[in-house]
């Protein structure tokens, strides 16, 4: 299969045909990794299936004792170097999809699981990504270039990948309906206030109405990172700016005035095929799994090494120390591909699973960003008014874990940023922890937890810094060992723990959702 061939995954998965997601795969023979293949150091402790029975039962604080950050920063070094085979493609390293040090970081997962012997079943998902990738943009308003305008994710570029010209169109009210948008928007560049419907239907309805490129500017102060989504001919180039340049143009057209713009972008948006990785306890009740995940690719601004690598490697590092234990309900671990174009990997995997495989899922828990240099412990705040039962009782595992280590915490918006989404959607209870992005720490949580106010969690997010040196060791240690706390809990028993119910409805989750991923889409 192509995918596989371009990906060169040296242990190609798939275990004797049996798909550890119980939904149509892509499945693949295996090879045995090569001497100069990228597997783990560490060497399987685990037993052979046929000596199962003699492994001691899952035991959270043995499993929490097995976490070494050490180990943990090791297996960063080898994702950092993952990262640096991208340079020749890049300029700089990265494990954005589609690169070499996404396939490295793939080949290594599986062969780190493939070390383990035959304590998991392994399976891919193959599915296809839509990327876009901006070389070159610039946009003038007036006579000033724009100091705030950023394209959209999968915008496509100007006509013929060159400036177009014309005079800035005030669009009424959200631009959310056809009647919004003025006959004068025809040859000109649509400009549109953030708010009500989606971005993409905002440039779906400039580029129905004959417009050339679209500017939508934020209601509030801060820049405005956001996604169209899924591509359509209808879209136009669309740029998002900040607020604040935003008013000032909106009530220049308000009054009257006429404000000329020059609008470029140069991009290219293209199909390519993706996997996500799967690996799952052949013992234990294989019609009760707790899941788990993080995302195996990173932006292509640079290593990802914290998000998600350190995630991703947690979730790796708790799937190689499991094996010494026996468990009485299923594990089933992902890494989810694509995460950083919109949650496309954990979106399919969610949205394939037949009725009767989404219900063997008690629940599922997301390990996204877990050593923020400038870190909080948080917690997502789900609860079961809004979300399936169970993602509140998830929530409070976490709380009382922190409060037995005598930790603070702090409570984040579940608000779509991470890989739950597709779950929640599904209607399986979800939650998880993370150390932070690119919100500013308070004066409060520099209290709480240390570091500098005033300052991103993440000083390095979706940044070329996202290195080796952006690991904060005592949060990354601290929350593996809470990872493997959370899972021992759930392979060791459901006692407690809500029935699952068949129910695809949000409740009151997505209803004002802003996010899919980490853009905003509304």
């Amino acid at each position: 299969m192509a995918v596989l061939s371009k990906l060169a995954l040296a242990a190609s998965l798939a275990l004797c045909g049996v798909s550890a997601a119980g939904i149509p795969q892509q499945q693949h023979p295996l090879t045995a990794p090569s001497s100069s293949s990228s597997s783990s150091s560490h060497s399987s402790s685990h037993e052979t299936a046929s000596d199962y029975s003699s492994l001691p039962l899952i035991d959270t604080e043995a499993l929490q004792d097995s976490i070494s950050v050490d180990a943990l920063f090791k297996r960063a070094e080898k994702f950092y170097k993952f990262a640096q085979t991208s340079e020749e493609d890049y300029g700089h390293p990265t494990r954005v999809i589609g690169s070499t040090g996404h396939e490295r970081t793939l080949n290594y997962i599986v062969n780190t699981l493939l070390d383990q012997g035959d304590y998991y079943s392994i399976s891919t998902q193959e599915f296809p990504v839509t990327l876009s990738n901006v070389f070159e943009s610039q946009l003038v308003l007036g006579n000033d270039v724009s100091k705030s305008a950023v394209p959209m994710g999968l915008t496509p570029a100007t006509k013929d990948r060159e400036p177009v010209h014309g005079h800035l169109v005030l669009v009424k009210n959200n631009g959310c309906d056809a009647s919004d948008y003025p006959q004068n928007v025809k040859g000109n560049i649509a400009f549109i206030r953030r708010g009500e419907c989606a971005f993409g239907d905002k440039s779906i309805g400039a580029g129905k109405a004959g417009a050339k490129a679209a500017v939508i500017y934020n209601t509030e102060p801060e820049e405005l990172h956001g996604t169209l989504g899924e591509p359509t001919e209808y879209h136009v180039a669309t740029f998002g700016i900040d607020g604040t340049e935003g008013k000032k143009v909106a009530d220049e057209l308000a009054s009257g005035e006429s404000v000329s713009a020059i609008a470029y972008i140069d991009a290219e948006v293209k199909k390519i095929q993706t996997v996500n990785v799967l690996a799952q306890t052949d013992q234990g009740d294989q019609d009760n799994c707790v899941m788990l995940g993080g995302h195996s690719d990173g932006v292509a601004e640079g290593p990802g090494i914290n998000d998600d690598g350190s995630g991703s490697m947690s979730v790796l590092e708790v799937a190689v120390q499991l094996t010494k234990f026996k468990v009485n309900n299923c594990v089933r671990f992902a890494w989810w591909a694509a995460e950083e174009e919109g949650l496309l990997g954990s979106d399919f995997y969610a949205a394939s699973l037949s009725e009767e495989e989404n219900q063997k899922i008690r629940l599922f828990m997301d390990y996204d960003m877990m050593a923020s240099p400038n870190f909080a412990y948080q917690i997502y705040n789900a609860t079961n008014a809004e979300s399936p039962a169970g993602s509140e009782e998830l929530r409070n595992l976490y709380v009382d874990w922190y409060k037995s280590k005598g930790l603070n915490y702090t409570f984040i918006p579940f608000d779509g940023r991470s890989d739950y989404d597709g779950f929640i959607r599904a209607g399986i209870p979800a939650g998880g922890i993370a150390t932070g992005a690119e919100a500013v720490k308070t004066k409060e949580e520099a209290e709480m937890f240390g570091g500098r106010a005033g300052e991103w969690l993440d000083p390095c997010y979706h940044q070329l810094c996202d290195d080796l040196n952006n690991l904060n060791r005592t949060a990354w240690e601290v929350n593996t060992k809470l990872i493997a706390h959370s899972v021992a809990t759930y392979a060791l028993s459901f006692d407690g723990f809500p029935k699952r119910e068949l129910d695809t409805e949000m409740n009151a989750y997505g209803k004002t959702m802003k996010y899919h991923g980490p853009k905003l889409i509304l």
